[in-house]
């Protein structure tokens, strides 16, 4: 991982985060994206700079205009002089159910955790192409067994899936494109479904029976990225066995 350069989506915080420490820990120069998180990701960026000058950059972006994001490619080709890593992390997640669902609620999920993925690989093929480089998909262990209540959440990250493995052949033998499939990681802030009643009933229906950390997501994505070279198109469950118990 030393001197490769990583471009990650919604990394100033939480698993991005975790990504992001855990492969700069591994020798990686980072191009840390974030939409509103200013203060998270400048943070982070002094805070693994410190550790290695000159190693990480932040730019912000709007993932649902698609008009930026060939310049996120861009920019980190021209901040690094090269781009090895794409890592689709950045996701909108919340609760649409059937008869309450909107357009707008339609647009932002499926834009943040499919389209944008979609656009971006495109926009990066070139470069990735030239490195030999990989792509790396955060989708969700709920892919196959839909959680309810959360239509077109499951619907984008299931299509986050079949991208993954589209890219793998559009890309093949160049790239590398896999993906990451958390389960019950971090909770989502200040939201009441959340609860310790539904914590303690996903406990007990997770076969380790514990939650997982965000390092465990961030040691799979090191996985991914730099030990795995005959890995593609596969789908890496992290979810403590959660999947095999629903």
């Amino acid at each position: 991982m030393n001197n490769k350069v990583v471009l990650i989506t919604g990394g100033a915080k939480r698993v991005g985060a975790a990504i992001c420490r855990e492969l700069h820990a591994c020798g990686a120069q980072l191009m840390v994206h974030y939409r509103s998180s200013t203060i998270e990701a400048r943070a982070l960026q002094a805070e693994l700079n410190l550790q290695r000058a000159n190693s990480v950059a932040i730019i912000q972006g709007d993932l649902l205009n698609l008009a930026v994001l060939p310049s996120l490619i861009q920019e980190t080709v021209n901040h690094f002089g090269k781009l090895d890593i794409l890592i689709n992390n950045a996701s909108s997640y919340y609760a649409t159910e059937i008869g309450a669902i909107t357009e707008e609620n339609w647009q932002d999920l499926m834009g943040s955790n499919l389209k944008a993925p979609m656009f971006l690989a495109q926009a990066a093929a070139v470069e990735l192409r030239k490195s030999h480089g990989c792509i790396v998909n955060i989708t969700d262990m709920h892919i196959e067994r839909p959680k309810k209540g959360y239509v077109v959440y499951s619907v984008a990250k299931a299509g986050l899936v079949t991208l993954t493995k589209s890219l793998a052949h559009e890309l093949s033998p160049e790239v590398r494109v896999n993906a990451v499939a958390p389960g019950p990681v971090q909770w989502p802030e200040n939201n009441p479904q959340f609860d310790e009643v539904y914590r303690q009933r996903v406990i007990s229906q997770t076969l380790l029976k514990r939650v997982g950390e965000a390092t465990d997501i961030a040691k799979a994505v090191k996985f991914l990225v730099a030990d795995a070279p005959f890995i593609t198109g596969h789908v890496l469950a992290v979810d403590g066995g959660r999947s095999l118990n629903l």
